[in-house]
């Protein structure tokens, strides 16, 4: 069942994907259960997404715009399968003001990037203007923790204690351990100041197994 809070946001959604068409895809994450937030997805073209996945990029998105006032992050580029995604993020929060989810719209600008290239090609020996290099949606994030701003703490904080939380304390081993760190890795956790401090804390382990695992989940061991 989808939290109610969440649930009012269903039909903001769709119209969305009816009012800007067929390249436009909204996806409603539910941030209490971080390994399978995605509750509701209109239009699921565009990045595939499907209700009980992951969340992807939400909170590198949110690290890289880390001066935008409020709880929204707009035109966040990256790449997916080739195709130049354009997405933005509205966090969604409680009446408590406790995070609870985000609306995230991506959109493919395929079409977009097309009529661009074919008008510059009109005019020979004028470069167009290109986006620096980008990231896919894949790939995953060394560690370079950045000074991060109250709302990317919160998040940070949030995500790692709700992912650990997930996995009962009787089921917790060095797999489960090394399985989670991925997890949160894959997530871009690890970008953010004090997360190696809080995973140990919260997976009962030193800051130099974190390390350790990282390694071997990087394939570097």
């Amino acid at each position: 069942m989808i939290n109610p809070i969440l649930a009012q946001y269903i039909p903001v959604a769709d119209i969305i994907v009816q009012t800007f068409g067929l390249d436009v895809e909204v996806v409603l994450h539910d941030l209490s259960m971080p390994q399978h937030s995605v509750v509701y997805v209109a239009n699921n073209v565009v990045t595939g997404r499907q209700v009980g996945e992951s969340f992807q990029n939400l909170l590198s998105k949110v690290i890289r715009h880390t001066t935008e006032p409020g709880d929204l992050v707009t035109n966040f580029y990256y790449r997916h399968d080739s195709r130049l995604i354009r997405s933005s993020s509205m966090l969604i929060r409680d009446p408590s003001g406790r995070l609870v989810g985000a609306l995230c719209i991506n959109v493919d600008t395929s079409r977009i990037t097309a009529q661009i290239d074919a008008l510059s090609a009109m005019l020979p020996g004028i470069d167009a203007a290109r986006l620096p290099q980008l990231p896919d949606e894949e790939d995953v994030p060394e560690i370079c923790p950045v000074d991060s701003n109250r709302t990317v703490m919160e998040i940070m904080t949030e995500l790692v204690d709700r992912i650990v939380s997930e996995v009962p304390n009787t089921q917790m081993n060095r797999d489960r351990r090394i399985e989670l760190i991925r997890f949160m890795d894959q997530r871009g956790v690890f970008l953010v100041k004090g997360a190696i401090e809080r995973v140990a804390e919260k997976l009962g382990i030193s800051k130099v197994t974190v390390y350790a695992y990282l390694d071997e989940v990087r394939g570097k061991r």
